[in-house]
């Protein structure tokens, strides 16, 4: 089961969103301004039509009537430039923010640990990338402005009709009690509800991609209607996550309906029978019922896009929550996320920058050790081959070394500093990881190898090409270099896209490279070729290598030998082939040898998987 990536609170939220608007003082002032003076100019109408109602009830000149109207049309006119202007600047604020959002949640996500990605699976955070992202955007864009307008407005239409009288202003507080409980009963209920829409989203999506991925898998193993199960009833979640915010919102917006016409009726009836009694004039009453009548349109904008502030909460929450640190809840050490104290001292005064692995353990589940008791320590400029059965924790240990995972309990380090303790951006100086997974980004094939150090030249790019056998066909695309590549552009196959993960490798140029099934994809003679071009370019680097081709384990200088969680043979190739343990197996089994004889100049180990003969000389330049 996926661990769903954790929420911010409420508290989180407002201190954000706070945060945001200190950012631009000037902006929302300016904004907020030009609204409260577009709210000034629109509440002379009501006063005007008033006193032209208690002029003509009295008796007036069609002068005095002209003069009125246009002053009318001169104040409506004034309304609507500033209501223009208005929301030009409301908008201008509302995409800087966006802007500032987007790019803050893209260095939360790439400051996330992958070991967390993956116990929470693509799905959610999938979703909160592409759907948390659309509603937060609505949300900046349209609902916070509108928001701040409708409290603006309001605040001044309820001044007004106050200086107009403060009697006419007490028919309005019959619709405060439905619209203040209604309200309060909507907003206990909806952030928990928006947030298991979101959670139920996130359900399908993780579902879908996994089922769509491992579709070969699901087909193999007749997995089918269990994954149709599983699909359905996320959807079920989700219908029912959807159902209930329907339901608070089919519930709350009769009653703030109702509360819209309370006011306007109340106004008409009660300030009646006050001008009945003498307690106000007709132009009172007239004024005082156009000005309830325009508190409506604030009103019903703030309430109606309440219901979308709860959405932008909610998403604002799951974003916020992205980077949150996690603590060790199951059992397994978990590298912060983005709260690593800068390079420690010891780091930068040491000469001996190795890698060292001491009695290591890991769990990824608690209780459930994958990893028992690993020591290991590569000399400088040495290469390892990492071999074992399947499932026997050499990837685990790869990404341990790679300071992906943290070890429950032990110790790995690099100069004698914990990899935890180390900057993400420190620690890729020291050690990096390449995978047999792999991704071409939207870009330029110059922009997808430099994107590990922006500023390498022309030439650095091409002599990190050409370390791994890329630079070749990387020229003979359409416009070379400048090729883009990625979704939509020039498509490369995943043997290529390997090539070019590898070039990434090379031009960040750490000192030390675990590759996990880093050539997996490519054709093994050629593969075999690319690791000792690798092995040449690298010379003076340690390099562990994962590896299910054993011609990588004859090249090595060591070979560790992973099974069951543990290292349980450390050696040279000849060493190992002669000893006749585990790896002497492995190579005969590989070879298809009967016999247990250690390899020799000659002999069958001196082949490649396609049978050609291997020279001596050059496995060892590939060490």
């Amino acid at each position: 089961m996926a661990t769903a990536l954790p929420v911010a609170d409420a508290k989180q939220v407002r201190r954000y969103a706070r945060s945001l608007i200190r950012r631009h003082p000037r902006a929302l002032v300016a904004a907020l301004g030009l609204h409260a003076l577009a709210a000034i100019a629109g509440l002379a109408v009501p006063r005007l039509l008033g006193d032209l109602v208690e002029r003509i009830s009295r008796g007036t000149s069609a002068l005095t009537v002209d003069r009125i109207a246009l002053a009318i049309a001169v104040f409506m006119v004034v309304q609507s430039v500033l209501v223009r202007f208005a929301h030009l600047a409301s908008a201008r604020l509302g995409e800087r923010v966006l802007a500032e959002l987007r790019e803050e949640f893209v260095d939360r996500i790439l400051a996330i640990p992958l070991a967390t990605v993956e116990r929470a699976g693509t799905g959610d955070l999938l979703t909160r990338t592409s759907r948390d992202v659309s509603a937060l955007s609505r949300t900046v864009r349209f609902a916070v402005p509108e928001t701040l307008i409708a409290i603006v407005t309001g605040g001044f239409v309820v001044g007004a009709l106050l200086l107009v009288g403060p009697l006419l202003a007490l028919p309005c507080l019959l619709a405060v009690p439905a619209l203040w409980v209604g309200t309060r009963w909507y907003l206990r209920r909806a952030p928990a509800g928006y947030l298991a829409e979101n959670a139920a989203y996130s359900d399908i999506t993780d579902g879908i991609s996994e089922t769509v991925e491992g579709s070969r898998t699901t087909e193999a193993l007749r997995q089918q209607a269990r994954r149709r199960a599983r699909t359905d009833e996320a959807i079920g979640r989700s219908y029912a996550a959807e159902r209930y915010t329907l339901f608070l919102r089919t519930v709350w917006f009769p009653v703030v309906e109702v509360g819209y016409v309370v006011p306007v009726v109340a106004t008409l009836l009660i300030g009646g029978w006050f001008y009945l009694r003498g307690w106000v004039t007709l132009g009172q009453v007239t004024a005082a019922t156009l000005y309830v009548q325009q508190l409506i349109d604030p009103l019903d904008r703030l309430l109606s896009w309440l219901d979308e502030l709860q959405v932008g909460g909610a998403s604002m929450a799951r974003l916020l929550g992205v980077a949150q640190p996690e603590g060790p809840a199951d059992g397994s050490g978990r590298r912060p996320a983005d709260d690593c104290p800068p390079v420690p001292a010891q780091l930068r005064a040491t000469t001996d920058q190795g890698l060292a692995v001491r009695d290591v353990r890991y769990a990824y589940r608690p209780g459930r050790d994958v990893l028992h008791g690993v020591t290991l320590t590569p000399r400088p400029g040495e290469r390892i081959a990492m071999v074992g059965p399947s499932g026997a924790g050499k990837s685990t240990l790869g990404r341990l070394l790679a300071g992906i995972h943290v070890p429950r309990t032990g110790s790995v380090t690099v100069g004698g500093v914990p990899l935890a303790e180390l900057p993400l951006d420190e620690l890729r100086r020291h050690v990096a990881l390449v995978t047999q997974e792999h991704h071409v980004f939207i870009g330029t094939l110059r922009e997808n190898v430099s994107m590990v150090r922006p500023t390498a030249a022309e030439s650095e790019v091409r002599a990190a090409l050409a370390a791994v056998d890329a630079l070749g066909w990387a020229e003979e695309l359409p416009s070379g270099l400048d090729t883009v590549v990625g979704a939509g552009g020039h498509p490369l196959d995943a043997a290529r896209a390997q090539q070019l993960a590898l070039a990434r490798l090379v031009l960040a140029d750490p000192h030390t490279l675990v590759l996990d099934e880093a050539t997996s994809l490519i054709d093994p003679r050629a593969a075999r070729d690319l690791e000792r071009s690798l092995a040449g370019v690298l010379a003076g680097r340690t390099v562990i290598a994962i590896a299910h081709r054993l011609f990588s384990a004859h090249d090595a200088d060591r070979v560790a030998v992973v099974e069951g969680g543990r290292i349980t043979e450390l050696g040279s190739h000849d060493e190992l082939v002669a000893a006749g343990g585990s790896y002497a197996a492995l190579w005969r089994s590989w070879h298809g040898e009967p016999s247990a004889g250690g390899d020799r100049p000659g002999s069958s180990a001196d082949v490649d998987p396609d049978g050609q003969p291997v020279e001596t000389a050059g496995a060892g330049a590939g060490r």
